[in-house]
């Protein structure tokens, strides 16, 4: 009986050791948002909304066909943004890439500092053809109606290019010099990939030995109701892009009549293939850009969930498996798998004598194209099956403890006072990737608050944005401008 008692106390004396230690760890947590300073820059509304609103009147498509590009079409936005941002075309450097993408030089008071780079890109993807009449408003119009400006590019991503250079004309008017050198680069062909924009951009700064203190593209934005537990709204700052990879299985074997087919079939096996992948899934881990996002929000969160995210190496099993549950948040912890074509057939009643399917993967950070084929064909365990592999992995993964990093978050705080603002993994792809070799650091966050609905919308029907989260936007870049003015070298 003793010796229960004696086993009861020493449980309980390391029960109640546990639970001062966590809940101290869950007290201790600081919150790693700067105080906001509420930001008092006043710029003409009716002028900014009516320039952006003609800006979404030209076409300036990418097609993955590019002899489709209607390039008069691009000569005329870069003719409007000369009319229409005069003290930029008279006091900046302007360079035109391969005739469309442009870089804009500003001298800063000091250019031995390392420069400041923001980027953008002004192409948009084409309309869905039998889509039109689904938009309630013309597509390219730029109508501006009951507080909302409409058309393709107010979201993805003329809307960067606009407020940047909003901000620098407004900041020019006010004799504002930098302090250090500035380059805004605009793309013209980055929903296609970049290659003969941002990429070309790069190579060309990189040629002249410039080292950017960081770059800033679109990506991670402000969002609503993103983690449980956490009641304000969400910035998230990308601070690196999943690679992007095509798998193909395929198999080839004899056909034949489907009146007396074999057990095993070419298109069974290829569906038994894809459905072992599906069913085991690769490891999945909460680290890097994901593990970041957490120790950003947990000080932010409501007990509960402070308590269970500030104390991630007891609890991170438990983590991992509720973030499991919703694909947005399982893509945060491991390489996806997204079965998306299938080939096989031709004829009801005939075996195909080929079957083959296409897979995209989302690459986490650390996981090679290698690891990833040999996983697949691993995972498979079919000989008869051949797999082909082509993509690029995830970029580098910046730092959210950096000085640059930090900057961004005080731009977006002074905008956005009740904004919690984190680093994320971004899942789709971006221009940032082609400025790594050139920046130490490549961020990505597009500074307006949207919806679920408006994630839709980006590449769909009804793109839009309300005039106040345009005017934010030009004051966000306003404030990045200033407030980079602080920053001072990496080591």
């Amino acid at each position: 009986m003793k010796k229960i008692k004696k086993v009861a106390l020493i449980f309980g004396a390391i029960f109640l050791l546990f639970l001062i230690v966590t809940v101290y760890n869950a007290f201790a947590v600081k919150s790693k948002q700067p105080e906001p300073v509420t930001t008092t820059i006043q710029i003409n509304e009716e002028e900014a909304v009516a320039r952006f609103s003609e800006a979404i009147t030209y076409q300036t498509i990418s097609y993955q066909d590019r002899t489709k590009f209607d390039l008069p079409e691009f000569d005329r936005f870069i003719a409007f943004l000369e009319g229409s941002y005069p003290l930029v075309h008279e006091q900046l450097e302007l360079e035109k890439i391969n005739g469309y993408s442009l870089i804009y030089k500003w001298s800063g008071k000091d250019s031995s500092k390392n420069p400041i780079g923001l980027t953008s890109h002004y192409d948009v993807v084409p309309v869905l053809e039998g889509t039109e009449d689904n938009w309630e408003q013309d597509p390219f119009s730029g109508i501006v109606a009951d507080g909302i400006i409409w058309g393709r590019g107010t979201l993805d991503d003329k809307i960067g290019v606009i407020s940047i250079l909003e901000a620098v004309e407004h900041l020019l008017s006010q004799g504002y010099t930098p302090e250090q050198d500035m380059y805004f680069m605009f793309g013209h062909d980055e929903e296609i990939g970049g290659d003969e924009g941002a990429r070309v951009i790069a190579e060309t700064l990189k040629e002249r030995g410039i080292t950017f203190e960081f770059v800033m593209d679109e990506g991670g934005a402000i969002v609503e109701n993103m983690v449980p537990g956490v009641s304000q709204p969400v910035g998230v700052v990308g601070i690196s892009e999943k690679g992007s990879a095509t798998a193909e299985l395929s198999i080839e074997g004899s056909g034949g009549h489907s009146s007396q087919p074999k057990s095993s079939t070419n298109i069974g096996r290829i569906a038994s293939a894809i459905a072992e992948l599906e069913a085991t899934q690769f490891k999945h881990d909460l680290k890097g850009p994901g593990k970041d996002l957490f120790e950003f929000l947990a000080p932010e969160m409501s007990f509960g969930m402070k308590y269970i995210f500030a104390n991630q190496f007891i609890f991170e099993p438990v983590i991992e498996n509720i973030l499991l549950k919703q694909p947005a948040t399982a893509a945060l912890i491991r390489t996806t798998i997204a079965p998306t074509i299938f080939h096989a057939g031709e004829q009801y009643n005939a075996l195909p004598e080929k079957a083959s399917a296409i897979i995209n993967l989302r690459l986490m950070p650390g996981d090679s194209l290698e690891e990833v084929k040999e996983f697949i064909e691993e995972t498979i365990d079919d000989e008869a099956i051949t797999v082909k592999l082509d993509g690029s992995e995830a970029t580098n993964v910046s730092s959210p403890h950096s000085k640059s990093f930090q900057t961004i978050q005080q731009a977006a705080r002074n905008v956005y006072e009740e904004v919690v603002i984190a680093p994320y993994l971004m899942f789709a792809g971006s221009d940032a990737k082609h400025y790594e070799s050139v920046s130490m650091n490549t961020y990505r966050f597009l500074p307006v608050q949207i919806t679920s609905d408006d994630l839709q919308r980006m590449h769909g029907t009804n793109e839009q944005i309300s005039v106040e989260n345009y005017i934010n936007a030009i004051k966000f870049f306003t404030e990045l401008i200033m407030a980079s003015d602080k920053l001072e070298a990496t080591d």
